[in-house]
């Protein structure tokens, strides 16, 4: 066996460890505020991994986030009183899935500015759309959301969706499809002339990535008990998203957690102490991360591993 591979079998028995230490730390903590800062890390650290599972092989810039996000909270809001549980949590994967399948096929030719571009466009353009139905249709721009849901319960499906996904970014990682994904991130011609389809590679984990993120927002949707578009669509959760990623390392396993846990625990700071200035604080902290730390804090650990190894 490879240094290689006891290098890989030590890091998955310490992720299991890790695991299962946080799903007993909720036993150990008895404060409500601490289990809901929880919450909201492992929110992000499973929206920035999926948003990373996509983003971080490809380099395209999504802003959708909130698209999908914002859809599977009114999936909970619409269904949770009417369904089990596991049922809503299937239609949230479903309409993810839709959503994601139409808009890869139809969008995901397009690259660099553009697609940064039409995915801001998309999320506010399901915004409005959410919004016109609920002012016309139901007559109604708000809904209460009344599921048997605890905060416990919450916190451990995230954990769970966690640990899917990250074991889903692994197996692709080391797939054919990981290695395709890869080269068009270095250059899509070069991909499409090597024999590489392009749109179906990306589409695939677009859509991936996509159900992840709606399900989050599924999930999530319980713990604020009543949801309105301008909560649901909030264009922050996209730009948060974005920011973790990019802080961490999109393109290592675990940058984007790396970027998550920090930042989570910045913001909740900021904005309980500086609530009018939140956004042009968030501005800044994005200027910095992306002059400062362009590769990410996994590349800067890499580097210094390297260093003390001895390699250039």
């Amino acid at each position: 066996m490879t240094s290689t591979s006891h290098k890989e079998i030590l890091i998955w028995v310490l992720s299991a460890i890790a695991l299962l230490g946080l799903a007993l730390l909720p036993h150990w903590l008895r404060d409500e505020y601490y289990l809901s800062l929880l919450i909201s890390i492992l929110m992000y650290c499973v929206l920035a991994t999926a948003w990373a599972l996509f983003s971080g092989p490809t380099r395209y810039i999504s802003l959708a986030t909130v698209a999908f996000f914002g859809m599977g909270a009114y999936v909970t809001a619409v269904f949770g009183e009417q369904l089990p549980w596991a049922a809503v949590l299937a239609i949230a994967a479903g309409v993810g899935l839709v959503m994601a399948l139409l808009v890869g096929l139809s969008t995901l030719r397009l690259s660099g500015v553009y697609f940064v571009i039409f995915s801001f466009g998309l999320a506010e353009l399901v915004k409005q759309l959410v919004t016109w139905w609920e002012v016309n249709i139901t007559k109604d721009l708000g809904r209460y959301v009344f599921v048997e849901i605890t905060q416990l319960d919450i916190y451990w499906q995230l954990l769970a969706l966690l640990a899917l996904v990250l074991l889903l970014r692994a197996l692709i990682n080391r797939s054919r499809l990981g290695l395709a994904l890869r080269v068009i991130g270095e250059d899509e011609t070069v991909a499409t002339h090597v024999g590489i389809n392009t749109t179906t590679a990306k589409v695939l984990l677009f859509t991936v990535s996509a159900v992840f993120i709606t399900v989050t927002g599924a999930i999530m949707a319980p713990r604020w008990t009543y949801i309105d578009p301008s909560i649901a669509f909030a264009p922050a959760i996209s730009f948060q998203t974005l920011i973790m990623a990019l802080l961490g390392g999109a393109g290592a396993l675990f940058g984007p957690l790396l970027g998550a846990v920090p930042l989570v625990l910045l913001f909740e700071y900021l904005s309980a102490n500086f609530p009018n200035h939140f956004a042009i604080l968030l501005g800044l902290v994005f200027i910095v991360i992306v002059y400062f730390v362009p590769q990410g804090l996994s590349g800067v650990l890499s580097r210094l591993f390297s260093r003390k190894r001895g390699q250039p």
